[in-house]
């Protein structure tokens, strides 16, 4: 593919680093090099040695001397290099791409900074992006400032539709606007609906992708938090037969939030003008969170992986089935909710009210129960929303049962305010 076509003016204005592109022509310097070259602070200064982490399995997770002196160093950009290695044989395990000889990887702060920088190398403002609705609210935040003419596709109990989807892709083509490139999903259990995509589908959507020369931003942060037993879907990065995905994967639900560890993977060629950003950027990603997840990964292996995948699942699960026993005491008459498959929101409609946002942002509080507006997983959040949602991932059973009894009166008061006004 000629990926120049889809890049923004500004990235395709980017240029290297010139200390990262002699890097590469450094990998194994002669031993008696005199290294004049960096602006590395020497290690021997660091106050920080060696550490010994200790786990929630009781075993504790050490840290040498050596490994800690290079997570508290620059690092090269695209990653510590021996998680770098880690995520690549846990990406050909899991997906298994079939043009991976033509794939490359990076490390980025988080999953979302590197749905970021993917769509600063993409899009230039007035383009035309394609989204879900309800969409994950914060790729809106990053899709706002450049003031994008949008393909909203509909969703239903199986996710993104895609009928709708082509129909939407048509209507952009002829009404003569600009033409859409990119088409950005969340497709296990989205996040707000809960819904995932199932295998049938997503072949249906990628062949519309590649009709439409679409490239696709698969955001999937909760691979790993799905309940059912059947089989996982192939991931669109599986399906991707011509180098149209960029597949963004994060730690923050299965290790830790806090470590900011995620990763792209996706064609080489945009791979590496993303790492061009992070040149210009954040210049490489926290050493000590890397050094931590490759560490960890490394003393658990891929069964103690599994094993700790599965007890998250088991955990998840159980919080699911608690607050769906609580929407079904309270929720009943008043709202339609979601059977999330996996991660860890209910995607709530409200019939009998108009917007939900009054309820939420000035009376939810009052009453001592907190949720989401749905507006705001709209592109247009001034919009009238009857959806909210609740995160079951923290509360205990006696909040989940307390908080669904009090929205439940908050609904009904709310409905008869709406009939008050009316009058």
């Amino acid at each position: 593919m000629d990926y120049s076509k889809y890049l923004s003016v500004s990235s395709s204005n980017r240029r290297p680093s010139g200390f990262s592109e002699m890097e590469k022509h450094l990998t194994d310097p002669l031993p008696s090099a005199v290294w004049l070259v960096s602006g590395m602070p020497n290690p021997q200064l660091f106050p920080f040695c060696d550490a010994a982490i200790n786990l929630s399995d009781g075993s504790v997770l050490e840290i040498s001397k050596e490994v800690m002196a290079t997570g508290l160093q620059y690092g090269p950009t695209p990653g510590y290099v021996p998680l770098i290695e880690q995520l690549k044989e846990m990406t050909l395990r899991t997906h298994n791409p079939p043009r991976w000889t033509e794939s490359d990887l990076l490390v980025t702060v988080g999953c979302q900074d590197g749905l970021a920088k993917a769509v600063e190398m993409l899009l230039d403002p007035g383009d035309c992006v394609v989204v879900q609705e309800p969409c994950y609210p914060d790729a809106l935040c990053i899709l706002a400032p450049l003031k994008l003419k949008y393909v909203i596709v509909t969703a239903d109990e199986r996710g993104m539709c895609p009928v709708a989807l082509k129909k939407g892709l048509e209507e952009a083509r002829l009404s003569g606007g600009p033409v859409p490139k990119v088409l950005y999903l969340v497709p296990t259990a989205c996040n707000p609906t809960g819904i995932t995509i199932d295998e049938a589908r997503r072949r249906e959507i990628y062949s519309i992708a590649s009709e439409y020369d679409l490239i696709i931003l698969e955001d999937d942060p909760y691979l790993f938090l799905q309940y059912d037993e059947e089989p996982m879907a192939p991931s669109f990065l599986r399906l991707d037969t011509e180098g149209r995905v960029l597949r963004f994967d994060s730690f923050s639900k299965i290790v830790s939030a806090g470590l900011r560890v995620g990763f792209v993977t996706g064609p080489a060629p945009l791979i590496e003008r993303m790492n061009w950003h992070m040149q210009a950027s954040v210049m490489c990603p926290p050493g000590i969170s890397q050094v931590m997840v490759s560490e960890l990964l490394r003393k658990w292996g891929d069964d103690g992986f599994k094993k700790h995948v599965g007890k998250l699942r088991d955990f998840y699960k159980a919080q699911r089935d608690v607050m769906l026993r609580a929407v079904e005491e309270h929720l009943t008459g008043l709202c339609e909710w979601t059977v999330p498959k996996g991660g860890i929101f209910i995607w709530f409609k409200v019939p009998g009210l108009r917007d939900t946002t009054p309820m939420l942002v000035k009376r939810a509080v009052l009453k001592g129960v907190v949720l989401l507006p749905g507006k705001d997983f709209m592109v247009d959040a001034k919009k009238q929303c009857q959806y909210m949602r609740a995160a079951f991932s923290c509360a205990t059973k006696e909040q989940m049962w307390e908080g669904m009894e009090k929205l439940a009166e908050l609904i009904r008061e709310e409905m008869a305010l709406q009939q008050d006004s009316q009058h």
